[in-house]
């Protein structure tokens, strides 16, 4: 049988406009449309807008903020109790967790506004929160309903 005949390479066109690295090297790129596309916008990362904080009412006792740490989900535990109790325990009292992103290690209680008054500040804690856990929770939360009345 006789060999097959090849075609001459001068004569041959390339059938696929496939662009290697070695291609680019030798600057043999080739474009594969003649219009290109326009680039993808960039991925902008959508933030909140912040609500402007309501007006006291009258009558209302205040707003209490309890910021806790996301570290760990006793602080988690500790905050949702604050919360809970201080709402049931004073009625008219508004109660935030966590309105602006907490400080790490932090546990903090206190009054809303310019001269807001810190009922518990533990900050910086390390694992395992000893401070933090040595606290009797249920002491500290009848003490702050105490103040508020």
């Amino acid at each position: 049988m006789a060999p097959k005949k090849r075609p001459n390479m001068e004569q041959a066109k390339p059938i696929s406009t496939r662009v290697t690295r070695s291609s680019t090297r030798n600057g043999n790129t080739k474009p594969i449309s003649s219009d290109p596309e326009p680039p993808k916008p960039k991925r902008v990362k959508k933030t909140p807008i912040s609500e402007p904080k309501p007006e006291l009412k009258t009558g209302s006792k205040g707003i209490v903020v309890v910021e806790h740490c996301k570290q760990c989900n006793q602080f988690k535990i500790r905050a949702v109790k604050v919360k809970e109790e201080l709402e049931n325990g004073v009625p008219g009292l508004e109660v935030r967790v966590n309105p602006e992103k907490p400080r790490r290690g932090c546990f903090e209680i206190r009054l809303d506004g310019e001269n807001g008054e810190k009922f518990v500040s533990l900050l910086d804690m390390k694992r395992p929160f000893g401070p933090m856990k040595a606290l009797d929770m249920d002491k500290v939360i009848s003490d702050i309903i105490e103040k508020i009345k």
